[in-house]
């Protein structure tokens, strides 16, 4: 039985593996997979280089591909895209999300095969030979979701712990992490245009990670003319920012989305954001 962090280098997902490297969760995992969509801020893969200094088990970087490169190729004409985030419409509705799939989820499973020794094409084995440990604390349970593998059972450590993200962020201060690292916390794990981030998220990566922002403006008016791949009317316009606006305008201080809940909550495998 192989026991395998699914790492995405957020709060719940890092806690959970320092937890494991301290011995509070066991066993010992044998390592832990991060799927690098390319598109991450600069801080999570800071903070991912310090945190593998910290484990005591290897930790695989996977990638299928850049996401942003894909996006700006697909609205050059230069490929199709069909792996897309799920971009708000001016009609009101999101675009099918499939980014999650393709750019963190296969790459994982083709990982999880490499490991336990199985061909591509092959039938997958049928009896469980593999534990893979998810990031998912109490106050996102919603997020659980069985193993689409046979032979993959995943596992929820925090759940069973019983901790919430503000736990994890407690612990962390507690074993003192935070001060060794120079991080308050573990930055967010999600690409920089993901459209699940609410005005928080927005309000924070404009004020104290600029460059990041500026890349989210960039796909944002990137994605608004056209991108080759998914069908569209004529005349449809995305957006990254729920307000259908261009994200270099959007005012995030306004009370337009009071009581905005994070739509993270939606998202397909729950891997993305821990």
């Amino acid at each position: 039985m192989l026991n395998i962090i699914s790492l995405g280098a957020g709060v719940q997902s890092s806690t959970m593996a320092l937890m494991a490297a301290h011995g509070e969760i066991k066993p010992m995992p044998d390592c832990a997979i991060f799927a690098d969509t390319g598109a991450e801020p600069k801080k999570v893969y800071d903070w991912l280089n310090w945190l593998e200094t910290r484990l005591p088990f290897r930790v695989h970087r996977v990638q299928a591909g850049n996401l942003r490169d894909e996006i700006i190729g697909a609205t050059q004409g230069k490929n199709r895209m069909d792996a897309r985030p799920p971009f708000f419409t001016l009609s009101g509705g999101m675009l099918n999300r499939q980014c999650t799939q393709d750019f963190k989820l296969l790459p994982i499973q083709r990982k999880v095969g490499e490991l336990i020794g199985h061909k591509p094409g092959s039938r997958w084995p049928t009896e469980i030979c593999v534990e893979q440990w998810i990031g998912i604390s109490t106050d996102e349970s919603q997020r659980m979701k069985p193993s689409r593998l046979p032979c993959v059972k995943h596992r929820w450590p925090l759940i069973e712990a019983g901790m919430s993200r503000a736990d994890c962020i407690k612990w962390l201060s507690e074993s003192g992490w935070q001060g060794e690292s120079g991080f308050d916390a573990p930055p967010k794990s999600a690409c920089t245009f993901c459209p699940y981030h609410d005005n928080a998220m927005w309000r924070d990566m404009k004020a104290n990670d600029p460059e990041s922002f500026a890349d989210a403006c960039r796909i944002d008016a990137a994605i608004r003319p056209g991108m080759a791949g998914p069908r569209r009317p004529n005349g449809e316009k995305w957006f990254v920012h729920r307000s259908r606006k261009p994200l270099a305008e959007v005012d995030f201080r306004t009370a337009e989305e009071a009581g905005q809940m994070s739509m993270f909550g939606n998202e397909c495998e729950g891997l993305c954001g821990v």
